[in-house]
């Protein structure tokens, strides 16, 4: 029989063949912000989240679906983000070689004048080879290796924490490097089928910080994290430029991890270490100070949303 094996945070993976363990994995992703401030930028974003999502699974990405949404194609603003959209997909699915296999449209979201962001969601398949070598996207062991993948750069406009903290909207989304996002997939997918990885978590909205608390809570497991000498620590937590990923390894795999990183091109930082169950989750400053928060506290803050917002 099929099974599912669902990573909420990232891409889902469902078991086709019983025999073989064969599966794919799923994901689909948009930032209506990003569209919003570039919409032929958007879309090749979330593409790039979506592919992201799959391979760090483990998963081939191979195929491409879509559900394409905007306002009123009367106003001649809407059909030019639609068209810029579109072509957006096209080229980068052109450039990564994966193939739309299907999608849809759906217009005139919209209250009144008022336009939703443009938000092309865009899904992408890809083939795990045996589901349960797949990669899980939490912390596990005492003494794992936590090591980020890819390069950060200041990029916070559309962010999380433009919207969250400032309820701003405004500049450039991040860079869209698609030739980085084949790197880190085939870094991610080779290091999955070679067995290296005890955990993987692509890095999108929130950046590191989200990340790592996503990792930590799924399994009430902490960490400590030191924030790189060579980028501001603010960045280091909260930009959330594209083709990166957050891995962890045992100690012996950590150098065989680094190596294959480096043969792809794809940069690579030593950022922590897994600590313990109930541990709390430290992340060490360059300046000497220390920021810790609970667990207990973190997932409160996590479960207390939707509650909040529902009352």
């Amino acid at each position: 029989g099929n099974t599912v094996l669902a990573q909420p945070e990232d891409a889902g993976v469902v078991r086709v063949d019983e025999e073989s363990g064969l599966g794919v994995a799923i994901s689909t992703d948009c930032n209506g912000r990003f569209a919003k401030l570039d919409p032929y930028a958007g879309a090749q974003l979330a593409l790039a989240e979506a592919y992201r999502n799959v391979a760090a699974t483990g998963g081939d990405p191979l195929a491409v679906t879509n559900c394409l949404n905007f306002g009123s194609p009367e106003d001649p603003d809407v059909m030019w983000q639609f068209e810029q959209a579109v072509t957006g997909l096209a080229d980068a699915c052109l450039q990564l070689g994966i193939p739309v296999t299907g999608g849809n449209v759906s217009f005139y979201n919209q209250t009144g004048t008022a336009a939703i962001h443009p938000t092309p969601v865009v899904g992408v398949l890809g083939v795990v080879d045996d589901v349960a070598k797949r990669v899980p996207m939490a912390f596990h062991e005492m003494g794992d290796v936590v090591l980020l993948l890819g390069e950060t750069r200041d990029e916070l406009a559309g962010s999380e924490w433009a919207h969250v903290v400032h309820g701003h909207l405004g500049g450039l989304p991040p860079k869209v490097d698609l030739e980085a996002e084949r790197s880190l997939a085939t870094v991610l997918v080779g290091a999955s089928r070679a067995g290296l990885l005890t955990a993987a978590h692509d890095l999108s909205d929130g950046g590191v910080a989200q990340a790592v608390v996503e990792m930590a809570l799924r399994h009430g497991v902490g960490a400590t994290i030191d924030a790189p000498a060579d980028l501001d620590p603010f960045v280091f937590l909260f930009s959330e430029s594209t083709a990166r990923a957050i891995v962890t390894a045992t100690a012996d795999h950590v150098e065989k991890v680094v190596a294959l990183a480096r043969e792809h091109g794809v940069p690579v930082q030593r950022i922590g270490v897994v600590t313990g169950p109930a541990d709390d989750v430290q992340v060490d400053l360059v300046d000497g100070a220390t920021v810790s928060l609970e667990l207990q506290e973190l997932r409160a803050a996590s479960e207390a949303t939707l509650p909040a917002l529902f009352g």
